[in-house]
């Protein structure tokens, strides 16, 4: 993990669009790649943004394609 990036859950959160609570939400459930320092989460950015690029090709979007 060498010159990569950390982020906090702020950064993620500004980086995605949503709310804290919704990253805190989404990290505690397992659907974003996260770790714990000292009990807080922490974010590889690297890690991140293959998330992001695997969200781009799933068919699963939470909740609203359920609901329709």
């Amino acid at each position: 993990m060498q010159n990569e990036e950390v982020l906090k859950i702020k950064d993620v959160a500004a980086l995605l669009k949503v709310g804290e609570k919704t990253i805190y939400s989404m990290s505690q459930s397992g659907e974003l790649p996260a770790f714990k320092v000292r009990g807080q989460w922490r974010f590889s950015r690297k890690d991140i943004d293959a998330w992001i690029e695997q969200q781009k090709h799933t068919s699963q979007d939470f909740g609203e394609e359920d609901q329709k």
